[in-house]
């Protein structure tokens, strides 16, 4: 094989990446992995996916070691091969918000901006939180949250916080957080709490953004 050939072949297989998330939907499905693990099931309804479908897409991941699958019984589970996969899904959509001037003005459109934090401003709000200053509330599913979640956060999923208001503080601000800037659930919590006279604001990060900052997450 001369130099070319060899040349050739090794950005073939660098491509086998960038094959793999050419699709919308499977950069959907790496950042619902970045949750945790989850079944086919969990995927497709997440995703809005019939179940086939979801399969597909699943395996073109796998194929390029984006991802890993075990059987539990008669599910199949799928989970990122490891942190550096989250990292990427965070890195492509970073580059593609700094230079897409289209998905800039979409994502003004369709969310209230949320605020996005640097490692100032993320070392800041894990002390308030420590300290109690302000509450962070996760709003994803409890089983995401159990997998791993921003230290000193409460799991309070979206639909459950009406019922549970009376557990945080009027006094406080309240930060939410859900799965990513792409994600609506902390939206709506927000909208939901300000309707109810809390102080509520959302961050843009979700876990994979807290990780791909160097930082770390808690467990439950």
């Amino acid at each position: 094989m001369n130099k070319r050939q060899t040349k050739d072949l090794l950005y073939e297989q660098v491509s086998r990446i960038g094959k793999a998330v050419s699709s919308p939907k499977r950069l959907e499905l790496l950042e619902l992995l970045a949750q945790g693990e989850k079944t086919v099931d969990a995927v497709a309804a997440e995703a809005s996916l019939d179940i086939r479908l979801a399969s597909a897409h699943l395996k073109v991941l796998k194929e390029a070691r984006l991802v890993e699958a075990r059987r539990e019984g008669r599910f199949i589970a799928y989970r990122l091969s490891g942190d550096d996969v989250s990292a990427l899904w965070v890195n492509l959509r970073t580059v593609a918000e700094e230079h897409l001037v289209e998905l800039k003005v979409e994502m003004e459109r369709i969310f209230a901006a949320p605020e996005k934090l640097d490692a100032e401003t993320r070392r800041s709000l894990l002390e308030k939180a420590r300290r109690g200053d302000v509450v962070v509330i996760d709003v994803r599913p409890s089983a995401e949250y159990e997998t791993g979640h921003l230290p000193f956060a409460r799991s309070m999923p979206l639909d459950e916080i009406r019922q549970r208001l009376k557990e945080l503080p009027a006094d406080r601000d309240i930060v939410a957080y859900c799965r990513g800037p792409f994600c609506m659930m902390s939206a709506e919590a927000v909208e939901l709490l300000r309707e109810h006279g809390f102080r509520a604001h959302k961050i843009a990060d979700g876990t994979p953004e807290w990780q791909a900052a160097g930082l770390p997450l808690a467990e439950s």
